[in-house]
């Protein structure tokens, strides 16, 4: 995803845990879709829903200014496009929902909406304008300084429907860019099919009630070697490394390295398992969490305070499917204090690769994190308050 291209995001998750701004709600999820062998063949998009208006609110809907044909750089078969859409904000407003529509669900991988501040407006533009094309390429984060996560959808998710009170602040003048991560495994990552995506905000005025939500991103490496079986050059990690580098940039290459040295000691452990201990920073309340893999992911886990007498499972999804992604509300809200340790934790299967059609004609490759869907990603979400 995401960041799904999160490489930068992820690495100031170090930091301080609740960098980023928000990406989803307490929405109910989608249901799994039935087992299947031909699974992550295609995305499987069930009938879209949209709850009734709440008082109070209002829909907006954004859509891609022209259709855009995607082009994969690097000799891949993904392209990362932000977009700049104006929602039109006059007053101050709370993003309360939203409901992403993809137009062409064949190459549209997922979709992230980051809120642009009004003095960094003119950057945005700027980036439009000197890129050829509509929008232009943003492997990582949308490239805009101080730009906030807002939104974002995943195959299986429908309307995203916050919770009464919860919402993202959207100051006057405010934008958005829609970064859309566009797969094209299917055509060899030859161009031709053309996308026009849109999403439906759902919008509500300020309130002395509402609860400013965050997102809290956190990554655990990939290090998931070829299987006995496979054999190649990019089976060898340090060039499996510069393969991404070479594809995504070298922010994005520079991620395997840098989870291994957040959670590992700087030293990369091979495994089809792999975690990493996030200590909080300060004070939260969490009301809903979600996993992105891609299509080697078998199960994912966040876990408070492992191995301790007042552990807690946040999210465990032991059958990973990459067609339901939405967002799993809690049960009841979750406090976090500061010195609270936060574990993600996730499973990788490169035996997966000769069963995928969309895999099986690749060569092998050591896995390391990486934005392609032939990379690997390993990402808790928390969504959630501060203090």
């Amino acid at each position: 995803m995401g960041r799904a291209g999160m490489g930068k995001r992820i690495m100031a998750v170090a930091a301080v845990l609740a960098v980023a701004a928000a990406c989803g709600g307490t929405g109910e999820p989608a249901a799994a879709p039935p087992p299947s062998s031909s699974a992550h063949s295609g995305h499987q998009q069930g009938p879209l829903t949209t709850a009734p208006l709440r008082a109070g609110e209002s829909f907006t809907t954004l859509k891609m200014p022209q259709p855009y044909t995607p082009v994969a750089p690097g000799g891949g078969t993904d392209e990362y496009r932000c977009f700049l859409v104006d929602p039109h904000i006059t007053t101050t407003s709370y993003l309360t929902g939203s409901q992403f529509l993809p137009q062409n669900a064949d190459i549209v991988h997922h979709a992230i909406f980051f809120r642009i501040a009004p003095d960094a407006v003119g950057e945005a533009r700027a980036l439009d304008q000197k890129t050829p094309g509509e929008g232009w390429q943003c492997f990582g984060d949308s490239g805009v300084t101080g730009d906030a996560w807002v939104a974002h959808w995943a195959p299986g998710a429908n309307e995203v429907l916050l919770g009464e009170h919860l919402g993202y602040e959207m100051p006057p003048g405010s934008q958005l860019v829609m970064q859309v991560h566009y797969n094209l495994l299917a055509t060899g990552g030859k161009s031709g099919q053309t996308d026009q995506s849109s999403i439906r905000l759902r919008l509500a005025g300020q309130s002395a009630a509402m609860q400013k939500l965050e997102t809290f991103q956190l990554g655990a490496p990939i290090e998931l070697p070829c299987t006995a079986q496979e054999s190649g050059p990019l089976c060898d990690r340090a060039a499996a490394v510069k393969d991404v580098g070479r594809r995504f940039g070298a922010e994005v290459g520079g991620t395997a390295d840098g989870l291994a040295q957040q959670c590992s000691g700087g030293r990369p452990v091979p495994g089809n398992v792999q975690h990493c201990d996030y200590p909080m920073p300060g004070e939260a309340t969490v009301y809903a969490a979600a996993g992105h893999m891609h299509l080697l992911g078998r199960s994912i886990k966040i876990e408070l305070n492992p191995g301790t007498a007042g552990a807690r499972t946040l999210l465990d999804i032991p059958q990973y499917n990459f067609d339901d992604q939405a967002l799993r509300p809690l049960p009841a809200p979750v406090r976090l204090t500061r010195d609270d340790v936060l574990r993600v934790t996730c499973t990788h299967d490169a035996g997966l690769r000769k069963l995928l059609p969309q895999l099986r004609q690749l060569p092998p490759r050591y896995v390391v994190w990486g934005d392609g869907t032939a990379d690997e990603m390993c990402l808790g979400l928390l969504i959630g308050s501060l203090s």
